[in-house]
């Protein structure tokens, strides 16, 4: 009966660490780590970067896994919430950029004047939906 649970738990660690492999080196591979380095001039760090996220994912899983309590965690929340809403943010617009739909979007209707405000309305109308998630208590 052991043996079947040690079998069953190599086989959950080893797809979640595939899974998660593969989404580590498709965020870099869409170039959001290497943008970013190039736009703050510290390209120099581009690895420390990379290791970054990879950590950052093996702690989040770990503390997942093992619920592991924050100390003052609701204090943190709303500085998690901003720093997650930027890099899905970030992560979206590379994915959209990398598959060059809003340049043919834009080229197609003939929309040219309005580009920054569409990006405004964007980030406020994302801003304001994850406002309205965490306050009605959905993201617990």
């Amino acid at each position: 009966m052991w043996i079947h649970q040690i079998i069953l738990a190599v086989i959950g660690v080893s797809a979640g660490a595939a899974i998660a492999g593969g989404l580590f080196s498709f965020i870099i591979g869409l170039g959001v780590i290497s943008v970013f380095a190039d736009r703050t001039h510290t390209g120099k760090n581009i690895l420390l970067y990379e290791d970054s996220i990879a950590l950052g994912g093996i702690i989040a899983n770990i503390m997942y896994i093992f619920q592991i309590p924050i100390p003052h965690g609701e204090v943190l929340l709303p500085l998690f919430g901003l720093f997650s809403g930027i890099f899905v943010g970030c992560w979206a617009m590379a994915l959209a950029e990398i598959l060059n739909i809003f340049p043919i979007f834009i080229r197609r209707i003939k929309l040219f004047r309005a580009i920054p405000w569409i990006i405004i309305g964007m980030a406020l109308g994302k801003g304001a939906g994850a406002f309205v998630f965490f306050l009605n208590g959905w993201g617990k």
